[in-house]
């Protein structure tokens, strides 16, 4: 018996102590469950529910902030499907079509194999665009940043 409420004793004080804060937190919190990477809540009530994240800029691409990085993509991609049979991004941006198209072509680098070797078509692993380039949007920060962009990036 005493056995018992020595386990149950810290067990429904931990139950409780938990139960307290994230009422707590819940009351005095307007993050929609959004927290930094420190835990701090992210304040959702001056969003705009977080559509406007969605909207790509249709414009000339954004210039790049570091050397290496991925270009984004100029246009929306909600209707552009990526699966293993068939790449919609290649409509437009493969050797044969870019120029038709007035599109970018896809790099050299994207038809090389992990060991270095030539390919025929887009390697295996650049297939998926979306992993590395992704839509340019018109976003705030959500914290503030010093980040500038070296000068032979410029």
């Amino acid at each position: 018996m005493k056995i018992r409420l020595l386990t149950a004793f810290p067990a429904a004080m931990l139950a409780g102590l938990l139960l307290s804060c994230a009422t707590s937190i819940a009351a005095n919190d307007d993050s929609g469950g959004l927290a930094t990477l420190r835990g701090a809540p992210i304040p959702t009530s001056t969003s705009s529910g977080g559509d406007a994240l969605k909207k790509a800029i249709e414009s000339a691409p954004l210039d790049r902030d570091f050397t290496q990085q991925p270009p984004l993509v100029s246009h929306a991609v909600d209707d552009y499907p990526v699966t293993r049979n068939f790449n919609k991004c290649l409509d437009c941006h493969s050797w044969e079509n870019y120029r038709k198209e007035k599109a970018t072509k896809v790099s050299q680098s994207h038809f090389q194999a992990a060991d270095g070797q030539e390919l025929p078509n887009v390697s295996p692993r650049r297939y998926f665009c979306l992993q590395c380039h992704v839509p340019q949007v018109d976003a705030r920060p959500l914290i503030a940043n010093t980040y500038q962009r070296p000068t032979g990036a410029r």
